[in-house]
């Protein structure tokens, strides 16, 4: 059955639900070497491809362009069910919170779906080290006006706007820098956010870095006809259970229930930075059956 959830009754049911479904913090995909100097550093090869490559900012566009293209097109109808997950929904049985009369949403994450965050980057490459949460922190409160708007971004929330669809921020930045992060997303041009309307930060309900609860939250006053991130969590926590090998992660998204949805509601952005993937072993990424080695090595 699909159903629209009060907020004070799935709380709970939130904490319980996301103990294993957290979403990963910001992190490094590869580790630059320890102790370089500033002349030294390098950017990390997913650096060059995302931030300064030709070929990300087309890609970032042209999705930009269907994001849009597709809200507008929502923005026209009165669908009697958002894209959000109703709890307990499964592959098998994919409920979804209904809408009733409500008005129109689309939902993004910040970090590398709104922004890159260039500043933080940089800084971790021309210190030689790995993403360090204190560091981060500091960061979310001081790095406004160092983060980036990605292409394309902008001009998609300016139609989502016209289209008359509200732009809510649904971010795993820290509701204790506020402020920081509020000075972060309007320095990037974005404009201000309204904490707890417009504007969702972890720790506004339980779950952590889980993202469903706030989501559910979001639902109590919008319909929401799309949801943007660069992380399977900025969907639904469904696809953030530790317990998931890589090809069952990869097989989750595929599903019946699911795979018509990417690129019709659901929308991820390119990120080969930081993710879940970076847990994965090689016999993850290079299976058995399609090993093959020179006849010198053999």
């Amino acid at each position: 059955m699909k159903y629209a959830l009060p907020i004070l009754s799935f709380l709970a049911l939130a904490a319980c639900q996301t103990a294993t479904m957290t979403a990963p913090e910001p992190a490094s995909a590869a580790q630059p070497p320890a102790a370089v100097s500033a002349s030294e550093a390098r950017p990390l090869s997913a650096d060059q491809w995302l931030f300064g490559s030709a070929e990300a900012q087309i890609m970032m566009e042209q999705s930009w362009k269907r994001i849009a293209a597709f809200v507008e097109t929502g923005a026209a109808s009165r669908p009697e069910y958002s894209v959000i997950l109703a709890p307990g929904a499964t592959a098998e049985a994919p409920d979804f919170l209904a809408c009733g009369e409500k008005p129109l949403a689309a939902v993004f994450d910040v970090d590398e779906t709104l922004i890159w965050n260039l500043g933080s980057a940089g800084a971790f490459r021309r210190m030689g080290i790995g993403f360090d949460p204190a560091i981060w922190s500091e960061w979310e409160r001081t790095g406004a006006g160092k983060a980036v708007p990605i292409p394309g971004a902008l001009e998609g929330l300016e139609r989502i706007r016209k289209a008359g669809v509200e732009v809510i921020l649904n971010t795993n930045r820290e509701a204790a820098n506020l402020a920081g992060n509020i000075d972060t997303i309007r320095e990037a041009g974005f404009g201000d956010y309204v904490h707890g309307e417009t504007l969702f930060l972890k720790g506004d309900t339980p779950g952590g870095s889980a993202k469903d609860g706030r989501r559910y939250a979001i639902s109590e006053n919008y319909c929401v006809i799309a949801l943007v991130g660069d992380q399977l969590g900025d969907i639904a926590d469904i696809f953030n259970d530790k317990s998931l090998s890589p090809a069952a992660r990869r097989n989750l998204a595929a599903a019946p229930a699911f795979d018509g949805l990417w690129d019709k509601g659901w929308f991820l952005l390119p990120n080969p930075t930081y993710g879940p993937f970076e847990n994965s072993s090689i016999e993850d990424i290079f299976p058995p059956e399609t090993y093959w080695a020179p006849a010198e090595e053999k």
